[in-house]
C-alpha cells in the first residue's frame, strides 16, 4: 500500500499514468507478483494520512497490505506547517504500522525553497531521523530527478506529468525492490 497525497494519487493524470499503477507495472516487469494498493488522497497532510490510517487498516484481512510505503509531507511543506508536528504525525503512522506488524518504507520530501533555508533543513531532517528511530528504509526524496524540471511536471510546477512519474518510478524502483525483498525474507524467516 502507498499511503500518500496527490503524488501517490496521480493528481492530474490518467489512471494508468499515476505512480501506483506505474510502480506496480515496473515491479511486475521485474518478476514481483504484487498488487500495489493506492491510498493517496490529494491535499492530504501528514495529519490527514494519520487520521485515515486506522480506517485503511480496518479493511477485511484479504484486503490488508503486507507492507506500506509512506509518502506524506509534501503538503505540510507547501503549507509551511511546523516540521515538528509533521514529525509527530509520521512517527505515529510508523508506530501504528509497527504495532500491526506491517513493514514500512518512508519516502522523504523536501520543503519548497521559498520557505527559507532554516525551515528546509528542519523539514528535511525529519525523514532520516524517523527512519533511524523506526529502523525502516528511507528513500531520501520522492521527487528526485523530477522536482523543478518543467519538462517533467504539469503546468502547476508541483505535480509530475506522465514522463515525470516514469522517472520517479525508475529511481525509486531499486529501493522498493530491496524493501520488498527484505519483507519477503523476514516473512520466510518467521515461517509465515
Amino acid at each position: 500500500m502507498v499511503l500518500g497525497d496527490s503524488l501517490a494519487a496521480g493528481y492530474g493524470l490518467a489512471n494508468a499514468d499515476g505512480f501506483v499503477p506505474r510502480l506496480e507495472a515496473a515491479l511486475r516487469a521485474e518478476g514481483y507478483d504484487v498488487l500495489v494498493i493506492g491510498a493517496g488522497v490529494s491535499g492530504d497532510t501528514s495529519a490527514g494520512g494519520l487520521a485515515r490510517l486506522p480506517w485503511l487498516l480496518s479493511a477485511p484481512a484479504q484486503e490488508q497490505p503486507d507492507a506500506v510505503m509512506v509518502e506524506l509531507g509534501g503538503n505540510d511543506g507547501l503549507r509551511g506547517l511546523d516540521p515538528q508536528a509533521m514529525e509527530r504525525n509520521l512517527d505515529a503512522i510508523l508506530t501504528l504500522l509497527a504495532d500491526r506488524n506491517l513493514p514500512a518504507m518512508l519516502a522523504g520530501m523536501k520543503a519548497p525553497p521559498n520557505l527559507g533555508a532554516d525551515y528546509g533543513r528542519s523539514f528535511a531532517a525529519v525523514f532520516p531521523r524517523l527512519a533511524d528511530k523506526h529502523d525502516v528504509p528511507l528513500y531520501d526524496f520522492f521527487l528526485e530527478g523530477v522536482a523543478a524540471d518543467p519538462a517533467l511536471n504539469q503546468a502547476d510546477g508541483i505535480h509530475p506529468n506522465a514522463a515525470g512519474v516514469q522517472v520517479i518510478v525508475r529511481l525509486i524502483l531499486p529501493a522498493t525492490k530491496a524493501f520488498l525483498d527484505s519483507v519477503k525474507a523476514s516473512t520466510a524467516a518467521a515461517g509465515r
